[in-house]
């Protein structure tokens, strides 16, 4: 890739896997104040890095501030729904994205929270049916949705941020742990959360129809 592409290659390396717990750890471990760069938190993930993109992504949904969580959140979990719908192998990165990223404290603050629930969840979430997230049209499907709860995430739906921002979380553990048993009922959960908040208030399809306007203008 060129120097005039403006982006950043992400994930070439292939380590031995870490699980959830373990990466929040380590991403945890350091100074607060730290600035963590997307093109550092993603380096060598190799088949997690759109796990963990999803996971940083979902982040901003939590922050209790109005049209914010959902106006930052809501396109970065779309990059990669899109990343997974057109079958890409490594994530890309605009460069003036891959140089930005959390503060380290937001992500030690998230471990502290979500610390109890990772202990349930290593007890049930495991490596099966992986068919599930490597398959292409698995993936493309998984892909579609996270487009579309992206677009949810994005409009100001009163009182839907944690809502989706905790079940895209969930999307991102099934990536991070290749869980593909979690993933078909995320893959139910979307649905339904697509048709309850989209189809039916007419909001997704409006939202969506402006979207691909733009795209094509």
């Amino acid at each position: 890739m060129g120097p005039d592409a403006r982006g950043a290659a992400v994930g070439s390396a292939a380590p031995a896997p870490m699980g959830t717990r373990e990466l929040l750890d380590a991403l945890a471990t350091g100074d607060g104040e730290d600035h963590l760069r997307l093109e550092d938190l993603l380096a060598g993930l190799s088949r997690q890095v759109f796990g963990m993109l999803l996971f940083v992504s979902t982040l901003p949904a939590f922050i209790p501030i109005p049209g914010v969580g959902g106006a930052i959140g809501g396109p970065a979990t779309m990059l990669v729904g899109v990343h997974l719908l057109v079958g890409m192998q490594r994530l890309w990165l605009p460069r003036f994205v891959a140089r930005r990223g959390p503060r380290r404290a937001t992500l030690q603050a998230f471990q502290r929270m979500l610390d109890p629930w990772l202990t349930r969840l290593e007890r049930v979430v495991r490596p099966r049916l992986t068919w599930v997230i490597d398959h292409r049209a698995a993936s493309m499907f998984t892909g579609l949705l996270l487009v579309l709860l992206g677009i949810l995430l994005a409009l100001p739906i009163p009182f839907t941020n944690y809502l989706f921002g905790s079940l895209l979380l969930v999307y991102a553990f099934a990536l991070l742990e290749r869980d593909g048993g979690l993933m078909l009922l995320c893959w139910a959960a979307g649905i339904v959360s697509i048709v309850v908040f989209g189809i039916l208030s007419g909001t997704l399809a409006s939202a969506a129809t402006q979207w691909i306007g733009r795209l094509l203008a």
